[in-house]
């Protein structure tokens, strides 16, 4: 069994959507908790954009009374508050730092507004699928936690990811999260933007074996969050193990398990039950009010100014994404380790 999601819709399309498949029947979908997981990824303050969407997540289909029944799961949202009619400049001409460019000399043809499916719209989907698999994760004992390590080079010094939950930022260290928020605000101002590093942590005894010989644990994680709107780069464990000697980085095991973190809870490809410690860089939001150089589809140069709604840094509600794709992907192998030994098998029919 696989958990699997396929999304569909645009930044200004009728309504964003998607079908997960392989939701194991009974589980108990508690719709608050899905909301309230969507809400987190809302635009409420002056430090994301200025888009206000209901956001208001609708399960069409896979559940009965509450309770999933073993097929796929169709989820929706709609767009309420589009105004496309800021993008009419873009109709000829290509944003830099955009997916305008690339999409339109593979297709031919592209939708200008907001970047049509090219657009981070499409992560609310991920958001919504991701809390049923957080349900499902929970059923055995793993908890994913999220927050933002750094803005645009202010780098938190302490971890706090309870901290992160009330912060405005998702920030991890309250002593740095007032001059990550000033940084940006005077990038906002400037009308620029900034990057950011999020920090992602799993921790629950079922981590231990996750992983396939095909489909590494470490190897899904960086091509799915690599996959993420915005990401430009994904490291598990220490990031200074480039720099360290073998003596150094290597986790000593003791009767209770390991005595470090160095690998970040992957080695060979499998979790090795110790916290799954996964950072997601993200580079500045592409959408900036400066006048930028670019050329038109006719191939002829010309100067842009972006007018729109956008966030000044992605990696903020990015922070909430890359836990809901952590909870997908730690979902999926969930099930997939179900059948990984002869004697599990043999146990579920009796045997």
């Amino acid at each position: 069994m696989s958990l699997i999601l396929r999304t569909f819709g645009e930044s200004h399309g009728a309504l964003v959507g998607g079908v997960l498949e392989g939701v194991p029947a009974g589980l108990k979908l508690d719709l608050e908790f899905i909301q309230a997981q969507v809400n987190k990824r809302k635009s409420v303050n002056a430090f994301t954009t200025p888009r206000q969407e209901e956001d208001k997540i609708e399960i069409v289909s896979g559940v009965f009374e509450g309770v999933s029944t073993g097929a796929p799961i169709g989820l929706i949202v709609r767009n309420k508050n589009v105004r496309s009619q800021d993008y009419d400049n873009l109709k000829e001409s290509f944003r830099p730092g955009h997916a305008d460019f690339t999409t339109f000399a593979k297709y031919g043809i592209r939708d200008h507004r907001g970047g049509g499916r090219s657009s981070a719209r499409e992560s609310v989907i991920k958001v919504g699928a991701g809390a049923i698999a957080k349900l499902l994760l929970k059923e055995v004992g793993i908890e994913i936690e999220s927050g933002v390590f750094s803005v645009g080079g202010v780098q938190a010094q302490e971890l706090d990811f309870e901290h992160a939950l009330k912060s405005p930022i998702f920030s991890l260290d309250k002593h740095a999260q007032l001059a990550q928020q000033e940084a940006i605000l005077q990038a906002k101002k400037a009308g620029d933007s900034l990057g950011g590093v999020v920090l992602v942590r799993a921790q629950g005894r079922a981590l231990l074996g996750l992983g396939e010989f095909g489909d590494r644990l470490d190897a899904r994680i960086a091509y799915d969050l690599m996959g993420l709107n915005g990401v430009k780069g994904v490291f598990i464990g220490t990031p200074q193990a480039a720099s360290m000697q073998g003596s150094a980085y290597n986790d000593a095991l003791g009767l209770h398990g390991f005595k470090s973190n160095h690998c970040g809870g992957v080695l060979g490809g499998f979790g090795n039950g110790s916290d799954l410690i996964v950072w997601v860089h993200f580079k500045p939001t592409s959408s900036i009010a400066l006048p930028q150089e670019s050329i038109t589809i006719q191939r002829e140069s010309t100067q842009i100014t972006l007018k729109g709604r956008h966030d000044p840094c992605i990696a903020i509600r990015g922070s909430v994404v890359c836990a809901a794709l952590l909870a997908l992907i730690l979902g999926d192998f969930v099930l997939s380790n179900t059948h990984a030994r002869l004697d599990h098998i043999k146990s579920h029919y009796g045997y």
